[in-house]
């Protein structure tokens, strides 16, 4: 008897949530990653024009007219 009540007593106590913790964790990794990329690929800030793109962030190619004409 005793077993069935300490059971039902650690059913109602407080948990943390370490899979809610872990999206907030993996969104915050991926916001990072993909914030770098966009700002290695984008126009270099004052002082930064002649600075090499680090090897790990890839090389994106701009369109001319993105959107517009037939799909490749």
């Amino acid at each position: 008897m005793t077993l069935l009540m300490q059971a039902a007593q650690a059913v109602n106590e407080p948990h943390f949530p370490w899979a809610f913790t872990a999206v907030y964790v993996a969104g915050f990794i991926a916001a990072v990653t993909i914030g770098s990329i966009a700002w290695y690929n984008s126009k270099r800030p004052v002082g930064w024009e002649d600075k090499q793109r680090p090897d790990f962030v890839p090389k994106v190619d701009k369109e001319e007219t993105p959107g517009v004409g037939e799909p490749k």
